[in-house]
């Protein structure tokens, strides 16, 4: 459809596309990794620096408690939870998570009741199975029940693709996630749950006299890493996302399907290097400047300016001879009444065929619902194009 954009887009390289391209699975100039699935983005920015089968289903074994501690982090920031609150292990927590199913533990006793704040950082450092369940029934009441809200807080989030089975990474049909989804699911986690946020990088945790180092190899590399999380079970091989900060800058990054925890942990470490080396920041549009138009239906006027109330910014790679080019998407035209400040549309801009950012648009003024002659002069060429357009595909 349609789009008008600025000089400001036109100088900068950007294009208005015809048609949509699905985002290629190819690498960034310039990296290659030995990760069957990997994923590097800037926080900040939300630009994507690396793909590859980012899209494809994997395991996600001890990773999917990222999604266990959203759930646990939005009860206490809503008030429903408090770090002191305690609960108890049930013997189904201490029989599959805990010492006696020889997995990643926490090693509570079961009938004992640790405090909620124990059990996050039994949940983020030890990944303690048994945290996880005792987490999961506490919250929802079986873990079952916890289950539900796993999944139905995913589509919330849009998360479109994954799917939770269990909260603690046992690998069946029901268990699959996205790379992609993870980081965008983490992403959510370090912004809108700073204060909690910290326990993942945090080092080490000791529960009942026993010591254990955060299993995020990350921590310790003086990459600025704080966070998230490791996961390893046969059907998934070696697989985490982590996340660091340099100079204001935050990067996530997830691999999966590595062969060794070595491999795992270098090939994490190189992207987030080679990320925070390789990219520097362009702004591209202040807030409220606007990016363009999009066409408006029986309204006082055909079309509405469309701004972003941040600014948007994107990395590029230094050196790189590639071009970004943009477009507006929108479904349109829209129908009036509109108010400002109503998303309407999105940004999406592009580096070769790899979609790297995609950035929502506001309406930047209201269009009220215009006079009766208007809408029925706006019906008329409705109808008039879609007949043009019949006529044309005919003849095809």
């Amino acid at each position: 459809m349609p789009v008008s954009l600025p000089k400001s887009l036109i100088r900068l390289g950007f294009v208005a596309a015809a048609l949509a391209i699905a985002p290629a699975a190819a690498l960034a100039q310039g990296f290659q990794t030995s990760a069957p699935h990997a994923i590097l983005v800037d926080a900040g920015t939300r630009t994507l620096l690396l793909e590859k089968g980012a899209d494809d289903y994997v395991t996600p074994a001890s990773t999917v408690k990222i999604m266990t501690a959203e759930i646990v982090f939005r009860e206490i920031a809503e008030g429903r939870l408090k770090l002191d609150d305690e609960f108890t292990v049930s013997e189904h927590a201490w029989r599959s998570g805990g010492a006696p199913a020889g997995g990643s533990a926490m090693f509570l006793a079961v009938n004992s009741r640790p405090r909620v704040e124990d059990l996050i950082r039994g949940l983020v450092i030890d990944s303690g199975n048994d945290a996880a369940i005792t987490l999961a029934e506490g919250v929802a009441g079986s873990e079952e029940a916890f289950v539900g809200r796993m999944n139905k807080r995913a589509s919330e989030l849009g998360l479109t693709k994954s799917v939770f089975g269990n909260p603690w990474g046992k690998a069946g049909p029901d268990q699959k996630v996205t790379p992609r989804e993870m980081v965008q699911l983490s992403a959510h986690v370090i912004k809108t749950y700073p204060d909690l946020y910290r326990y993942f990088g945090e080092k080490e945790f000791t529960w009942n006299k026993i010591k254990q180092q955060n299993r995020n190899p990350l921590l310790t590399m003086s990459l600025g890493a704080d966070g998230l999380k490791t996961g390893n079970i046969d059907d998934s091989g070696f697989g985490m996302v982590g996340s660091a900060v340099q100079d204001d800058r935050r990067l996530i990054v997830a691999v999966y399907g590595l062969r060794t925890a070595k491999d795992r942990a270098e090939e994490a470490r190189k992207l987030l290097q080679w990320g925070f080396r390789n990219f520097e920041e362009k702004a591209l549009f202040k807030a409220g400047e606007t990016v363009g138009t999009a066409q408006v239906y029986g309204g006082t006027a055909g079309t509405v300016p469309l701004t972003s109330p941040n600014d948007i910014k994107v990395l590029l790679q230094r050196g790189g001879s590639e071009k970004l080019s943009g477009k507006i998407v929108y479904e349109g035209p829209l129908i009036a009444p509109i108010e400002a400040g109503t998303k309407v549309a999105k940004l999406e801009v592009r580096r070769g065929s790899t979609l790297v950012l995609e950035q929502p648009l506001e309406a930047a003024e209201t269009v009220e619902k215009g006079s009766l002659a208007s809408r029925a002069f706006d019906a008329a060429y409705e109808y008039a194009a879609g007949a043009i357009h019949n006529k044309l595909s005919k003849k095809q």
